[in-house]
């Protein structure tokens, strides 16, 4: 695939899968701008060194002034990425209002506002691009999601907000899908689990392969899709 000279936003790129889907984007030729909100992550990020990766220092991606700001810096935007979120697990008796909004704007506020900008900037170019969010198993498979119904509730809120966006904005060249992980194969998930069958999970890069697809100029037809990347799970 290649993204040679083509602009590309990924948030939560200094995460484990982030970082995948990053460094996917850099061997395909592509100029990479990854916002961080830690000293610790840009430090892990500029380890790369590399010419066509921009960080951009950033409070939070569910800040509405901060997205717009950020999206504004990035010039003739093609693909926008977000897998930044985060992920909480408890029984519903033991889940506050505060923690469900918190689920909530880390998973689907950002999404929502990032979607925005980016199909705003690929608007005013006029040359259309691709979008691509991170829903999550629980998010299509429900029951799946019991004892972390805060976090498959946002889930699903990406998932059907990236159904609906792929409809309105496909006139105009822009695809947008996502991808459904389900426990991807990584340090931390390894160690809080670490009995599982972690062969059978999914790996970053091979989840990274299918959304640099989704976000290539190579995709030509495949729009409103949730792509299952489940492994053998």
């Amino acid at each position: 695939m290649d993204y040679r000279e083509r602009h590309v936003i990924v948030t939560g790129g200094t995460g484990a899968l982030g970082v995948a889907v990053v460094e996917a984007l850099l061997d395909a030729g592509a100029i990479c701008h990854v916002p961080f909100r830690s000293g610790a992550a840009a430090e892990r990020m500029s380890q790369h060194k590399h010419p066509r990766l921009q960080l951009i220092s950033s409070a939070s991606v569910a800040d509405e002034r901060e997205v717009e700001r950020i999206y504004s810096g990035v010039p003739d935007l093609w693909a926008a990425i977000h897998v930044a979120g985060g992920f909480a697990f408890g029984p519903i008796a033991e889940v506050s209002k505060v923690q469900l909004m918190e689920q909530l704007e880390t998973n689907f506020i950002s999404c929502f506002l990032c979607c925005r900008a980016a199909i705003m900037a690929m608007t005013a170019t006029g040359r259309g691009g691709r979008i691509v969010n991170v829903a999550a198993r629980p998010a299509l498979e429900w029951r799946s999601g019991a004892r972390m119904s805060a976090y498959t509730a946002s889930k699903a809120a990406v998932a059907a907000f990236t159904a609906a966006i792929a409809e309105e904005v496909a006139g105009q060249g822009i695809l947008v899908s996502a991808v459904a992980p389900s426990i991807l194969d990584t340090p931390q998930n390894r160690k809080s689990m670490p009995k599982a069958d972690h062969e059978a999970w999914p790996k970053v890069d091979e989840v990274a392969s299918t959304i640099l697809f989704l976000a290539s100029p190579e995709n030509r037809v495949t729009r409103g899709a949730i792509v299952p990347v489940y492994g053998r799970v």
